[in-house]
């Protein structure tokens, strides 16, 4: 019985830890960087939340912790695919408060997927994401959709 529970309980975390590496700015963005954005010029509820003081707060503690970690580890630039997706993530939502992005990353190339409102967010996009240590380049799949008016 030991054995059984030990077997599911690693099974379980297993799982947990590779489902990890997706991470969404939004709530309405793709769950998968196949996926597609319902309502892509339904942008405010979006920016109101990446906006609010107590977001913002979250996002740069989660870029700082995981930093202190890796610092504590040893090599910067050898990050978890989890860690990079999160980072990445977190740096997009704090920059594009109206997109709705998911990312995901492995062995160091992160995919972006889902819309921005303009070009001009689209544009930074990539140079974003290459700001965190460890990626090694950016796949990108976002379309340009104007809010709706």
């Amino acid at each position: 019985m030991k054995k059984l529970a030990t077997f599911v309980l690693s099974s379980i975390l297993i799982f947990g830890a590779a489902a990890c590496d997706t991470a969404r700015t939004s709530s309405d963005a793709p769950t998968s960087v196949d996926g597609n954005v319902d309502n892509a010029q339904n942008v405010e509820e979006t920016k109101e939340d990446a906006q609010s003081q107590i977001r913002q707060d979250q996002l740069n503690s989660d870029i700082r912790a995981r930093e202190q970690r890796n610092d504590i580890v040893g090599d910067q630039t050898d990050r978890a695919d989890s860690d990079l997706a999160s980072e990445v993530r977190s740096k997009l939502e704090a920059n594009i408060p109206r997109g709705q992005l998911v990312v995901e990353a492995e062995d160091g190339i992160v995919s972006i997927a889902g819309t921005v409102p303009d070009q001009k967010e689209y544009e930074t996009i990539e140079p974003l994401a290459k700001e965190i240590l460890g990626v090694k380049s950016v796949k990108t799949d976002v379309k340009v959709v104007p809010p709706a008016n």
